[in-house]
Formats: C-alpha cells, structure tokens, sequence
C-alpha cells in the first residue's frame, strides 16, 4: 500500500550519490556514553530542489539494513510509521520547525517485535516513510568524531554544514564555531519552548534525537500531553522519567554541554570561555520564550508584573484538577468576556474541569482584570488572537491508535483524515467535531502505551 501527498515538497531529485547510508547513532543515550548505538534503518537517498528553490535531503526510513544495523532488520512497522508520518506533518502545520514526510508505504512482508520488551514478541507489518528534512545532521554526528579524535574530520564537517545551513557566517571568521554554536543553543531553546507551547513530548531526547538546525526529528515515543502533569512521560521505555515533559528543557541544556565538549577541540581557550557564557543563559532565554508564548495564550497583550504569576497560577490549577491541556487553552479562546464573568461553561468540557478548582474564582478575578487593562483589544480582537496560537486538534494517542488500526487492515481513511484535518489544526472543522477529537478522551485511551519499539 502507498500513501503520499503533494504539500508543495514534490520536486526534482538533484543526486542520489552523495552518501548512500545515514547512521542514528546515539552517542548519549539516557545520559550515558554509548559511543556508537544506532539502529541503523535510515537510508540518505540524496537531495532535491523543490518548486521554490529549497534543498531538501531525503531519507527512508524502516527500508531494510544498513552498515550501521548491527543486529537489527533495519526495518519499521505501521504503529511507528503511521504516527512519524502524522506527527511530522501535525508538528509542521503547528508552526513548529520539523522534518517533513512525503510518503508511507506498507508491505505485507512481516518484521519481528517485541513492543514492550517482556518477552511477547510478535509478527507486525512492515512499512517505510519518505521523510524530508533541510539536514539531518545531530549533536551525534559531531560526538562521534570529537570523542575517537577525528579532528580534522570534525571541522570539514562544521565547515560543511555552516556553508550549508548557516550561512550568515562567514567561513573565514575565526569566531565561526563559537557563533555557530551559539545559534544553536539559542535555536534550541525556542524549539523546545515551542514544544512545551503544544505540550509535545519528544519521548527519546538523546543527542542523536537533537538536530544541529533545531527541528524536530526522529519520532519514534512521542506524546501530546492531554491532562496537564509535568511529569508526562510518553515513552514505557523511559522507566527513571528522565525524559519527562517537564524535564525537556533541562535534558536540552544536558545535551547543549555535550555539543560544547564534542567542539572544544576546535575551540580556542578563550572561545571555550565564551561559550560557557552562552550555554549560562540558554535557560534565561528559554524562559523568556515559554514567558512570551503562553502570554500570548492567554491573550496578553504589553507587559506586567503580575504576568507571570496568571500563568503559573493556571497551570497550577490545571495540574490540580488534571485538565486538559490542549482544550483548556482552545476554550478559553473561545468563551466570551461575559460568559467568563458569569462562569457560563456550558458545553466547554475542559473549562468546566479547570473551574472545579477552589481558587478558580480569585485567578479569574485576576484574569479578567489584567484583560480589561487592555483597552485598545476588543473581546473578537482577544479570541481571533487565541485561536491562532491554541489549536483546536493535536495528535492524541487514541487518534493515532484508531488510524493505525484501520491500516494494519489496509484500510488508510482515518490516516488520510487525520492529515487534513492536523493540517489546519487552528480551525474548527466539522468533520472533526463529529469523530470527537476536540472531546474528553475516551476511556479506552488510557490505557495506551508507546515504547521505543518500533
């Protein structure tokens, strides 16, 4: 079975010989050293020029062996398939920088798996995604050739993918690699920023999980947080919670350190002090991103003092009652001044949770007052406003789960359905409506479980 879809990505193929294998190798692995411990199934088919101008590298991944499997098949399933497809594509339309996919093909030949590791080892179906992305290049791809002395290596690499990819930086600048790397902090901190804003949960974010161009790659346990914990973790396999989506910024700068040591060779002392430096206000400029983002969530408008505690004090509230963190945020773009005034919730489940909350009303209070400070925004102005940052439909698990089911049977509707739908996720769309993915979970969803297995 073959699924693709044209979102202005199909272009000509440039080459397909500039390196036949790409190799996910996780150097820091659950913050351990691991040296080399990649599964080894993405193949690197080359580069293509798309319709305006943009290169893009190409990658398969789940299509068989490569010199990095080990002992691996170098294959992928439908469960892992079906959900990097959707969520790559979901992630995009979020305006959330991420890889892309083009395709998903299935086949009957059956691949070995035990999913969650207990010894219930079971024949699933294969399949492989056409997954696009400017780079592919990690943190890994540096550790690796920093820690076995690979240094001259090292910096025709840097070389490359500064000219490539960052080239606002001139490659005879002697402060090229400190001004390189200090983008990268910096980009880093707003992806993950921007996670947090969706309640994305990355699941594996090891530094081969870590892009050098800070997007999203390498799908595998992901999660879309829906009763806010700060303690989600989406992955079974994650057993310490080390990965957390509570965590997600720290593990971040855990792994801004490890790109620093895999540079310093080619650092000077007093470059290797600058980026000290850097790294030291990576969490000030996080902080001021996830400040900015969940401002504009709420619709504030200019700066106050109080600002931040409205925010902390409705996530607390939120965490309290377990409400819905998506719907939350969407009902509250869309309930009126006065239906707020009179707490007039009718038929907005996620608000009707957040106000059982004993201190509701004094956050409220607070709320509405810091709104009405704001005299040039009209109500409209406020809720047009939400709705462009609060998303309607995110990928939940149990939406992923039911599509995956229908097409282990060859039956890709609900993909297909989902992909339009999660491609305009800020809009509110009738047929979403009726399959329920703005409602309260079913309850068969928590039971779901997602694993590194894939």
């Amino acid at each position: 079975m073959f699924l693709s879809y044209d979102r202005g990505i199909n272009v000509n193929l440039c080459y397909t010989s500039h390196c036949a294998f790409v190799n996910e190798n996780v150097q820091n692995k659950f913050g351990y050293w691991a040296g080399q411990l990649g599964d080894g199934r993405a193949h690197l088919l080359g580069q293509y020029l798309n319709r305006r101008g943009e290169l893009w590298e190409l990658q398969l991944k789940g299509s068989g062996k490569t010199p990095y499997s080990r002992s691996g098949d170098g294959r992928a399933v439908i469960r892992s398939s079906v959900r990097e497809f959707l969520c790559s594509e979901a992630m995009y339309f979020l305006g959330i920088p991420t890889s892309r996919a083009a395709s998903l093909i299935v086949s009957d030949e059956p691949v070995l798996r035990d999913q969650f590791y207990n010894g219930n080892v079971k024949k699933e179906r294969g399949a492989v995604v056409l997954r696009l992305a400017k780079s592919w290049f990690r943190i890994g791809s540096l550790e690796i050739l920093s820690e076995s002395g690979e240094l001259d290596l090292l910096r025709n690499l840097l070389n490359f993918i500064i000219k490539e990819h960052f080239s606002f930086i001139r490659l005879d600048d002697p402060e090229k690699y400190l001004v390189f790397y200090s983008t990268v902090v910096n980009e880093t901190a707003h992806l993950i920023a921007q996670w947090m804003s969706v309640g994305f949960a990355h699941g594996v974010c090891n530094t081969d999980n870590f892009s050098l161009l800070s997007i999203t790659i390498d799908y595998g346990p992901f999660g879309f947080m829906e009763s806010y914990d700060p303690n989600f973790v989406p992955n079974t396999s994650d057993d310490e919670g080390r990965y957390r989506i509570g965590a997600q910024a720290e593990v971040g700068l855990f792994n801004l350190e490890k790109l620093l040591v895999a540079l310093s060779p080619v650092l000077t002392q007093e470059q290797k002090k600058q980026a000290k430096l850097v790294l030291k206000d990576y969490r000030k400029v996080y902080q001021m991103r996830i400040h900015q983002i969940f401002k504009a969530k709420l619709g504030l408008v200019g700066e106050e003092e109080d600002d931040n505690v409205i925010i902390a004090f409705m996530l607390k509230m939120m965490e309290d009652t377990h409400s819905d963190f998506t719907m939350t945020f969407r009902e509250l773009s869309e309930v009126s001044a006065n239906q707020l005034h009179n707490r007039n919730f009718t038929q907005m489940w996620a608000l009707e949770d957040l106000s059982s909350h004993k201190l509701f009303s004094d956050w409220l209070n607070m709320y509405m007052l810091r709104l009405s400070r704001q005299q040039s925004d009209s109500d409209l102005d406020r809720q047009h406003r939400m709705k462009r940052i609060n998303p309607r439909y995110i990928l939940r698990n149990w939406m992923a789960e039911s599509a995956t089911r229908k097409a282990e049977k060859n039956d890709f509707s609900e993909v297909e359905l989902l992909l339009n739908i999660l491609s305009s996720p800020f809009v509110t769309q009738a047929t979403a409506e009726k399959m329920g993915f703005a409602a309260r979970p079913p309850r068969w969803a928590r039971s779901l479980k997602v694993s590194c297995s894939s």
